[in-house]
């Protein structure tokens, strides 16, 4: 099993469930993400890493019309909090404690279990972060899809993530480089990849449906 992630210290924690961060989430990166990935089926089975209190599994079922959703997060109180804001949709929602380096731990995950995985900004946590993306790779139905936002080294070089947030301080991983693992756990880029400023990457990469033999 990979390293797990950093837990998020209280500035990043009030950061990532501010209106202002929540505003930017629902009305541009979703956005973005739709238009690369589009909506999934409606009995689609997804699983979205790191869910914090629950916003993002909220948007998967309400914007890209999740079936049911799985959430895994390390910390316990942000499960709790996920279990509150996420109660109202039952059974459509299973949540668990534990790492995105070890679905099958946290989740009893198999392979090719889900329809997508969606990550809002959880990956770059994730000291052993290229476990993470295995993780996804193997979780992925063939033709399913990885909806990610992700923050680059670049980003978190600059002083002010340094003062005010804990991240990983080996192994950062820039836009190329996480890109470069999606191709190496045969997960394909549709489209492009939307960069913001060297700091931020949004988009959507599939796992490849093999191709039919007709021998």
């Amino acid at each position: 099993m990979g390293r797990i992630a950093m837990l998020m210290n209280r500035a990043e924690t009030l950061l990532v469930n501010s209106t202002p961060r929540r505003w930017l989430q629902r009305f541009y990166e979703i956005q973005v993400l739709l238009r690369f990935g589009g909506r999934l089926l409606p009995r689609a089975r997804a699983l979205e890493i790191g869910c914090g209190s629950g916003y993002g599994s909220q948007l998967v079922l309400e914007r890209f019309g999740a079936g049911r959703v799985d959430a895994v997060d390390l910390d316990p109180a942000m499960i709790e909090r996920a279990g509150q804001r996420l109660a109202r949709y039952g059974d459509r929602v299973r949540l668990a404690q534990g790492s995105a380096t070890d679905l099958r731990s946290a989740l009893n995950a198999g392979d090719s279990d889900y329809d997508a995985v969606f990550d809002f900004g959880i990956v770059h946590h994730i000291p052993d972060w290229r476990a993470a993306i295995a993780e996804v790779g193997r979780v992925l139905v063939p033709g399913g899809r990885f909806y990610f936002e992700e923050v680059t080294a670049h980003a978190l070089a600059r002083p002010i993530y340094q003062r005010l947030f804990d991240h990983p301080t080996e192994d950062r991983f820039t836009a190329e480089q996480f890109i470069d693992e999606l191709a190496h756990h045969g997960l394909v880029v549709l489209g492009s990849v939307t960069r913001i400023s060297g700091d931020y990457l949004l988009g959507v990469a599939a796992k490849p449906i093999p191709a039919r033999s007709d021998g």
